[in-house]
C-alpha cells in the first residue's frame, strides 16, 4: 500500500518556515507517543539545525506507559530536552515549562553575558499534521489561541502567540515529507490519522492494524471487543467480521458490514478505547 499526500499548500508551508526558523531560539518538535520515529518528520533535523531543540512526546496517555520511558530515554541519550505529555490537560505543562528553559539555557547564559536581560524565548513548534499542535500550544498558553482539530491542516498559517514575558510561540501548519521510503512509515501514520482517510482503503487499514494487534496487544482486542481464543487466532478478515457481527454493524438484510466495523476499529485505537497502544519501539528500525 503506497502511502502519499503532499499537496501544495505544505511546499508553502515549508519555504515559509525554512525563513521564519531565523527568527527563533527553540524548535519543539512534537510527536506522536505512539509512534515517534514514525512520526517524526526527517526535514525538522536540517531546517532547525543550529537551534536549540526540545521533543515532546504528545498524546502520551494513548500510548505503552513502558514504551513511552524507553522512548524518552531514547531521544535524551541524542541530546534532545525530551518531556512527554497529555497536552489536553494544563495541569501536564509545568514539565514543559522547565524542559524549555532547559534547551534554552545556554542561549539565555548569551543573552546575559551581551547585557541581554528578560528578552523572551521565541520558540516555534512543529510536527506532522493532527499531531497536536495546536492543542499543545491552546494548553501551554491556558486559552483557545490555536485552531484545532481532529484531522489534518487544520492550522494552514503561520501565527504568533505571546506566553507572558518569557516565551513567543509560533505555531506552524503540520508538513509530511514528499514520499515515505519505508512502507511501515505511511501506514503508522494513517494508524494515527496524520494522512486524511479518505486516500487510503479504510478496510485494508483496518486489516494491517487487526494484524498488528493480535501480534502485539490481543488482549486489548479480547477487552474491547469480547473476542474468545478461537477469534484471536482467527487471520484478520475473519476478526474484522466477527466485530462487525459482536457490534452489530449491519447493512440492509443483516448483512455484515465490514466498513463500518473498521471505522470503528480505527476510531477505537484513535481516541484510546482499545487501550494504550504504541506502534514501535526502540530498535525497531535497525530491524526494519
Amino acid at each position: 500500500m503506497q502511502v502519499q499526500w503532499y499537496p501544495g499548500h505544505m511546499t508553502k508551508a515549508k519555504r515559509a518556515m525554512k525563513e521564519d526558523m531565523k527568527l527563533v531560539d527553540l524548535v519543539i518538535e512534537i510527536l506522536d507517543a505512539r509512534a515517534p520515529l514514525s512520526s517524526r518528520n526527517p526535514d525538522i533535523d536540517e531546517l532547525g539545525r543550529g537551534k536549540a531543540r526540545m521533543i515532546l512526546l504528545g498524546k502520551a496517555d494513548l500510548a505503552d506507559e513502558s514504551a513511552n520511558r524507553k522512548w524518552e530515554q531514547f531521544f535524551k541519550e541524542k541530546g534532545f530536552v525530551t518531556v512527554r505529555a497529555d497536552s489536553r490537560r494544563r495541569a501536564e505543562m509545568k514539565p514543559i515549562q522547565a524542559a524549555v528553559k532547559e534547551a534554552c539555557r545556554e542561549k539565555k547564559e548569551r543573552d546575559l553575558r551581551r547585557g541581554i536581560k528578560n528578552r523572551p524565548v521565541r520558540a516555534m513548534v512543529v510536527g506532522i499534521p493532527n499531531v497536536g499542535k495546536s492543542t499543545f500550544i491552546n494548553s501551554y498558553a491556558g486559552r483557545a489561541c490555536a485552531k484545532t482539530g481532529n484531522r489534518p491542516g487544520v492550522t494552514r498559517g503561520n501565527q504568533w502567540i505571546r506566553l507572558g514575558k518569557d516565551v513567543e510561540l509560533l505555531d506552524t501548519p503540520g508538513i509530511l515529507w514528499p514520499k515515505f521510503e519505508d512502507e511501515q512509515v505511511g501506514i503508522r501514520l494513517a494508524f494515527l490519522g496524520s494522512v486524511k482517510d479518505e486516500i487510503l482503503g479504510m478496510e485494508e487499514l483496518a486489516l494491517r492494524l487487526l494484524a498488528f494487534l493480535k501480534e502485539n496487544y490481543p488482549e486489548s482486542l479480547k477487552e474491547r471487543y469480547q473476542l474468545s481464543g478461537a477469534d484471536l487466532s482467527a487471520e484478520p478478515p475473519s476478526m474484522l467480521m466477527e466485530i462487525a457481527r459482536l457490534r452489530n454493524c449491519l447493512l440492509r438484510g443483516n448483512e455484515l458490514d465490514s466498513e463500518k466495523a473498521a471505522r470503528l476499529l480505527i476510531d477505537d485505537f484513535r481516541s484510546g478505547r482499545l487501550g494504550a497502544i504504541t506502534l514501535e519501539f526502540p530498535g525497531w528500525e535497525q530491524e526494519e
